[in-house]
């Protein structure tokens, strides 16, 4: 990791040939539509130029990587939990839990609007969405399974396109998460700022400060707000809008949704009563669970590092608190979530096993199909930790961040910070990953140039990976949004990317005005 007054080696990059893969990859995506054939073209590319052009050690590389990124326990456990969360969607389905739970909101419309097919309903609806996102800042794809899974079928009563759910659903997610430090992503981040050059005790407090400069998330909130009040559409969205309005229609035709239908169109067990509760249990479960095995995952380090901080033998007096909070810093996020989904699965089998809604080998077999409906989204997810795996080793994101890495007035620093964040997001499809490189970037760039804002630079940085992030076809949250919903995935990103650009334009306004006032 690069320190302060450090300037990174681009030695090992392959130049402007590391910027050909993922955008052939994202230009082939949005053009014809096949994600998985322009992730395809763009790892093998990728790894023909590693090879030094040679095509069959290109090809072989191409297909050792598919098994090499399932060796990080990280990437594996993502595509397991890409497979277990079908059996949870179709219980939660079959028990008559969500037609209970749309039952409820339906009822609670006709209270609160004179028509039910009033535009009102929508508003209310769409915003009981994006408030439900806001809340779960606990952890991303806790965010956009819990709000993609309660709010579908009551978007799809009301004929609100799937579109606009997968951009509430994913315009909630990420943005949320990097606005609280305390989840997984704050302590990401925290590491990150430590290792970039900045004192472990004021880590929190620098990050904490960065929120208010961290303009793109707050600005996605503001705009989605407009949206849903307003109802002004644009782009590809207005059509989705007009679509639906004038044909029912909740995706287009010929669209592929990311969830196979029988995960995503299962009907409740006949005669069995409609409960919400059977839906809101396993998903509260499934919610209150992640931060339980985030503090369980990480506690034994968080004891490690007390121990060594202060003496083994102080470590007695060290308040609870303090230890959970450590322990939620350092749990595993990918472990936590694939726990909490497991367990969640098992707390829906034995309601439904005593309200004897289905058998035990009824809800067995019922996962095993709801598994088989998944097997798109697992191809998937290999194929983005491929492509982000083989950006790496390329040095796509070191390269572009090398290239802006000059002498730049102070006011445009922010502003420049926050374009090249977003241009490695997009063409890398990992935030994370965009952290890693701009965090390392960003703050000794802030400490060499003098009258630089260093917390305006650090939110720029992270802002700008979240804005790449959403509008690259190939991020990871991106892709679960799309399953979430069970929408096309090219259709959620052709609709997202207008409101993203917006917001992303306004972001950089702000930081150059703020720049050149001396900020």
């Amino acid at each position: 990791m690069i320190k302060s007054g450090e300037k990174m080696d681009v030695s090992t990059t392959f130049g402007i040939w590391s910027l050909l893969p993922p955008i052939i990859a994202i230009g082939l995506a949005l053009w014809t539509r096949q994600v998985f054939l322009a992730l395809g073209v763009g790892i093998w590319f990728g790894y023909f130029i590693l090879a030094g052009g040679h095509p069959l050690v290109g090809t072989l590389a191409t297909i050792n990587s598919f098994v090499t990124v399932l060796t990080d326990p990280d990437n594996a456990r993502l595509v397991i939990f890409s497979v277990v969360i079908g059996p949870l969607i179709a219980l939660v389905q079959r028990s008559g839990g969500v037609e209970g739970f749309v039952d409820h909101i339906l009822k609670y419309l006709l209270r609160v609007s004179k028509k039910h097919e009033d535009k009102g309903n929508r508003k209310i609806v769409e915003t009981f969405a994006l408030m439900t996102g806001l809340a779960l800042f606990i952890e991303t794809n806790i965010s956009l399974f819990t709000v993609g899974t309660l709010y579908r079928p009551v978007f799809d009563e009301l004929k609100i396109p799937r579109e606009k759910l997968a951009y509430i659903t994913d315009s909630t997610s990420a943005p949320s998460n990097i606005l609280m430090p305390f989840n997984a992503w704050g302590a990401f981040i925290l590491g990150l700022l430590a290792t970039a050059g900045i004192d472990k005790s004021q880590t929190l407090e620098v990050l904490v400060k960065s929120i208010a400069y961290n303009f793109y998330p707050i600005l996605t909130f503001l705009l989605i707000f407009v949206v849903i009040w307003s109802g002004k559409d644009v782009g590809d969205m207005k059509k989705a809008e007009d679509r639906a309005r004038t044909t029912g229609k909740v995706l287009r035709d010929g669209a592929v949704p990311m969830m196979d239908d029988s995960v995503s169109m299962l009907e409740a067990v006949e005669g069995v009563p409609q409960r919400a509760i059977n839906m809101v249990i396993p998903i509260v479960a499934m919610v209150v669970l992640m931060p339980t095995f985030l503090i369980y995952t990480g506690w034994q380090e968080a004891v490690t590092v007390a121990a060594t901080e202060v003496g083994k033998s102080s470590v007695d007096q060290i308040s609870g608190l303090a230890l959970t909070w450590s322990a939620l810093q350092k749990g595993s996020g990918s472990s936590a979530v694939l726990y909490a989904v497991t367990f969640a699965i098992f707390v829906a089998m034995i309601l439904y096993r005593i309200q004897g809604i289905m058998k035990i080998t009824e809800m067995v077999d019922l996962s095993v199909k709801a598994m088989a409906g998944m097997v798109n989204v697992a191809i998937l997810a290999v194929l983005a930790f491929s492509l982000n795996a083989m950006c790496n080793d390329l040095g796509t994101g070191l390269f572009v961040a090398e290239v802006f890495d000059g002498t730049i007035p102070a006011a445009f620093i922010p502003a420049l910070i926050f374009v090249i964040a977003a241009f490695i997001g997009f063409s890398t499809g990992t935030s994370w990953g965009t952290f890693s490189i701009m965090i390392a970037v960003a703050v000794p760039l802030a400490g060499k140039v003098d009258d630089v804002n260093l917390y305006m630079s650090i939110a720029a940085a992270l802002g700008g990976g979240v804005f790449g992030d959403h509008c690259s076809p190939t991020s990871d949250t991106t892709i679960i949004a799309s399953m979430a919903t069970a929408n096309d995935h090219i259709d959620h990103v052709r609709t997202q990317i207008p409101y993203a650009l917006i917001a992303g334009m306004g972001t950089v306004i702000m930081y150059l005005v703020l720049g050149l006032l001396g900020v």
